[in-house]
């Protein structure tokens, strides 16, 4: 199997970047574990590094039960954040560059400190400089937005792009905060931040033990996205998304072609 890992993250990479569907992985490998899959998503990562893109932080996948339920899976998982990746709060999202472009409300933890392996809630909130509310663009690049667990975690667990509102104090309490998804005035998600594992700094301390296993670390500066705290909703031409936080304040963006 090792042969094939840098063909398969060639195979993704092609695909994010020219917003085109991929074949399952599992499919044509059905021996693909979970550790190869970690190493395709790094070695799909490292192709975006040598093009010019730098490491800005992390993201958390499945930490709410609705996500869990929307996707047929049941693990926590991760990816990385690139700068390419970083969206502008009020801009227009180019839907053409994407697959099946979803949106999730999320918090986002930016670091101030080095953090990395098993560590307490404690620990890992005095490693935070600020928290933010965030959307997150998520961007399954498979046939028909089907995968398997392996399958997700090799596509940079489907992180495509983020949002960043206003930072507030690291000592925000963030653990119940309620949210409102709106699309075009409409609320289409209400939920609360206490879905994502039932307080995100849960998210963040799974963060710093799951980086920390594979070798690496939250470093200063660091953002690192939480987890969705609704189901994700598919995006579509003409859409305005605004998404309000309790006590955060709230993120837009409007979805262009």
């Amino acid at each position: 199997m090792s042969a094939n890992l840098s063909t398969l993250a060639a195979m993704l990479d092609d695909a994010a970047r020219t917003a085109t569907e991929a074949t399952q992985l599992i499919e044509t490998h059905p021996d693909l574990t979970i550790e190869d899959a970690y190493a395709i998503q790094l070695l799909n990562v490292q192709r975006r590094w040598a093009r010019g893109e730098r490491r800005v932080g992390y993201k958390m996948g499945l930490t709410s039960r609705a996500k869990m339920q929307q996707v047929g899976v049941s693990e926590v998982i991760w990816g990385r954040l690139t700068d390419a990746m970083r969206l502008e709060d009020g801009g227009v999202l180019s839907l053409g560059k994407y697959v099946h472009a979803r949106v999730e409300p999320e918090i986002a933890y930016i670091i101030g400190k080095p953090l990395s392996g098993e560590v307490s809630a404690a620990e890992a909130l005095r490693a935070v400089e600020a928290v933010a509310p965030a959307l997150e663009i998520i961007d399954s690049r498979y046939k028909n937005f089907k995968f398997s667990l392996p399958d997700v975690i090799a596509d940079n667990s489907s992180s495509s792009g983020f949002y960043v509102g206003s930072y507030a104090r690291p000592d925000t309490d963030v653990g119940n905060l309620g949210i409102v998804l709106e699309v075009n005035g409409r609320p289409v998600q209400i939920g609360s931040t206490a879905a994502i594992l039932g307080n995100p700094v849960r998210s963040l301390v799974q963060a710093a033990r799951l980086v920390g296993r594979a070798g690496e670390c939250l470093m200063p500066g660091d953002i690192v996205l939480a987890g969705g705290a609704t189901a994700a909703h598919p995006l579509s031409v003409g859409e305005h998304i605004k998404c309000m936080f309790q006590k955060l304040g709230d993120v837009s963006f409007s979805v262009g072609k």
